[in-house]
C-alpha cells in the first residue's frame, strides 16, 4: 500500500551513520543522499529522512514506529546489536513474540532521534 515513509532528523549526517550500519544487517542500502535527505531500500528508495527544524517528538505513547522486514532470526539479532553499537537504545530484545503470531520473530530498537524500530521475520530459526 505504502510507497514510501519520510522523517525528519536533526542531524542528517549523524542519522546516515546510523542507518547505513543498522540497515545494512538487513540488506538495505542509501540509494539517495544529498546534504539534508537520504532514501534507503534494496531497489527502490522506502526510507527517507531530512533534515528538519522541527521533527515530529518520538513519543512512545503514540503508537508510531517503523518496521523493518527481514530475512532471518539472525538478521533481527544483527539490526538489533548494530542498533544498539550505532549508538541506538533497546526497545525490545530480539525473540519471539507470541503475541503478534507463533513465528512473530523481532527486536525493538530506539534511533537517534528517539524513534522506534523494529526489524521482524517470520521466519523459523
Amino acid at each position: 500500500m505504502l510507497d514510501h515513509v519520510s522523517i525528519g532528523v536533526r542531524d542528517v549526517a549523524a542519522a546516515r551513520r546510523f542507518y547505513d550500519a543498522v540497515l545494512a544487517t538487513l540488506g538495505y542500502r542509501c540509494l539517495h543522499e544529498g546534504d539534508h535527505y537520504a532514501g534507503y531500500g534494496d531497489t527502490q528508495a522506502q526510507f527517507w529522512f531530512n533534515t528538519s527544524a522541527a521533527p515530529v517528538p518520538a513519543d512512545e505513547r503514540s503508537g508510531l514506529h517503523f518496521c523493518f522486514a527481514a530475512s532471518s532470526r539472525a538478521a533481527v539479532d544483527a539490526f538489533h546489536a548494530a542498533a544498539l553499537a550505532a549508538g541506538g537504545a533497546d526497545n525490545g530484545k530480539p525473540g519471539l513474540r507470541a503475541d503478534y503470531g507463533p513465528d512473530y520473530y523481532a527486536a525493538f530498537a530506539k534511533d537517534l532521534d528517539g524513534y522506534r524500530i523494529e526489524a521482524h521475520c517470520g521466519a523459523p530459526a
